[in-house]
């Protein structure tokens, strides 16, 4: 549970900020139960996050408090670009994307205009094209 402290900081330290958080609902094969405590964390400790249902295209978009239940699908198939052009659109300061980390990205996408956060429900991290990992688990 170190994820816990680690995370309330980082939220904490960004009361002020315009903050996002995507979930990666490509798979079923992911620690669903986990995702949930980690949209309910943001949702008692800033209740102003939005969150962002993606795989390779856009779900949902909606505020934290309207509810997190996630519609995960079977294909497999992630693309981060959509939800972090997303983001950029509407200048979210920080976002926080919960993802195995296996999603596409444009090799020309080497940074983005934002603080960026990648939280791993997983063991194995494979590495990040930019930010800061979580492992949380």
């Amino acid at each position: 549970m170190k994820w816990h402290k680690n995370l309330l900081k980082i939220v904490q330290d960004r009361q002020d900020k315009k903050l996002a958080i995507v979930v990666d609902t490509s798979t079923k094969e992911t620690k669903i139960d986990l995702i949930a405590k980690v949209l309910l964390f943001f949702k008692e400790l800033k209740p102003e996050t939005t969150v962002v249902q993606a795989d390779f295209k856009i779900r949902t978009i909606k505020h934290i408090t309207e509810g997190t239940e996630i519609n995960y699908h079977t294909h497999g198939k992630a693309s981060y670009t959509l939800a972090l052009e997303w983001a950029e659109e509407e200048q979210i300061e920080t976002l926080f994307y919960i993802t195995d980390l296996t999603g596409f990205l444009p090799e020309d996408m080497e940074k983005v205009p934002y603080e960026m956060y990648w939280l791993v429900p997983t063991e194995f991290v494979p590495k990040a094209p930019f930010g800061k990992v979580f492992k949380i688990v």
